[in-house]
């Protein structure tokens, strides 16, 4: 949507907006969700059995929780507060076995005003905790079906990417495109962030000289060096892996070739800031996060930072979703367009046989996002892919 606004003078100025949810601590969603959020694997199922009581509430479960400890345990509080702090949840339950950590994660989301209840498990069981949970998201449901879209600038919009079964078209056409919304949102004040650390080997150079600053330079060193050291030490070949099997039948033959497409994702764009694993951006801007390559992975880390859109392109054609934000698929790859149709939002293949520029494919990109952040619907939303992955770093105690 496009405003025109009259500056001094009586220069006119476009002003991109959309319609978002704005939350209490000032963020802005786009999609109004009630989550109920497991703190370990044992009360997966009360977090079940509460989703299946009460309509418009979103099951956020996962394997994990239990005996974990030090930089691993860090990480894991670090991603569940992020998710339930992340601006497309309207108000958020959590569910865990005992009191301590359950109270510790509850109150982390408080800290972005929304309201949050938290349950604990022992000493009640799981029929009462269920009937007690419920009565809460009853009401927190009929709240959050009351709040309205409001008209928000761009610069309010905070976005991630990563692509995903890379091919050769991915780097030709697909990512660029990407690159081409990047620097478009960047422009107009937005924030995006981006990672896959093991996939920017050979093009860690390239993305080390768009940092503005020298110390944030050094810790994404820091951060690349580590990851690389760690593969090392196991001695094991990662072709097949890295790149994967998917990558290779697409025609990338090494990681270099990944990675230099792989970078075309943020087009022209300095990078303003280096992040941890789940850390939300201190600012606005382009931010780089340390995360895995895994798709599910990935984005579960980047919605923990805040980011309440994704952009993902693909080449051999990934199917990948998320619970909590809108995944919007894109593709230049011909084929994948044609056999996995219900998959892929934005078709970008004409670049390819010149029907297109890349120009064109971006503001088609561009155009399809604000329909999405004002509330369209994407193909991986409407298919149900609710990927929700958090990253271990070693094994529990």
């Amino acid at each position: 949507m496009f405003i025109i606004l009259k500056a001094g003078g009586g220069k006119k100025v476009n002003k991109v907006t959309f319609k978002g949810y704005i939350r209490p601590n000032g963020k802005v969603g786009v999609r109004n969700y009630v989550a109920v959020i497991s703190v370990d694997d044992i009360s997966n199922t009360a977090v079940e059995g509460v989703c299946k009581l009460i309509y418009g509430t979103l099951p956020i479960t996962h394997p994990y929780g239990r005996l974990q400890f030090g930089k691993d345990l860090d990480l894991f509080f670090r991603t569940l507060i992020g998710t339930g702090s992340n601006p497309n949840i309207a108000s958020a339950i959590v569910i865990g076995i005992e009191e301590k950590w359950t109270t510790k994660i509850a109150e982390g989301i408080a800290k972005t005003k929304k309201p949050v209840e938290a349950f604990y498990i022992e000493g009640s069981g799981d029929l009462k905790t269920i009937e007690k949970a419920s009565r809460i998201a009853q009401k927190l449901v009929q709240d959050a079906s009351g709040m309205e879209r409001e008209e928000v600038e761009i610069s309010e919009l905070v976005m991630s990417i990563k692509c995903g079964e890379s091919d050769t078209t991915s780097g030709l056409v697909a990512n660029p495109t990407v690159g081409k919304v990047v620097e478009k949102l960047l422009s107009y004040g937005g924030t995006v962030l981006f990672g896959e650390t093991s996939e920017l080997t050979g093009g860690e150079h390239i993305v080390a000289d768009r940092i503005k600053n020298e110390k944030e330079k050094n810790k994404f060193f820091e951060i690349f060096n580590e990851y690389q050291e760690f593969i090392k030490k196991e001695g094991k070949d990662l072709l097949g892996s890295q790149p994967t099997e998917g990558n290779i039948k697409g025609g990338l033959s090494t990681i270099e070739e990944k990675a230099l497409g792989n970078i075309q994702k943020i087009g022209k764009a300095k990078i303003d800031g280096v992040l941890e694993m789940a850390e939300t951006p201190p600012g606005k801007g382009l931010y780089f996060m340390n995360t895995s390559s895994a798709a599910a992975e990935a984005i579960t880390l980047f919605v923990a930072g805040g980011a309440v859109v994704h952009l993902f392109p693909t080449g051999q054609g990934n199917v990948v979703g998320n619970p909590v934000v809108p995944v919007i698929k894109i593709s230049g790859n011909p084929k994948t367009v044609s056999s996995m149709s219900e998959h892929i939002d934005v078709d970008v293949s004409k670049v390819l046989t010149l029907e297109e520029s890349l120009e064109e494919a971006g503001e088609k990109l561009w155009n399809y996002l604000l329909k999405v952040i004002s509330g369209r619907l994407t193909c991986a939303e409407v298919l149900n892919h609710k990927e929700f992955v958090l990253t271990k770093l070693f094994r529990s105690a």
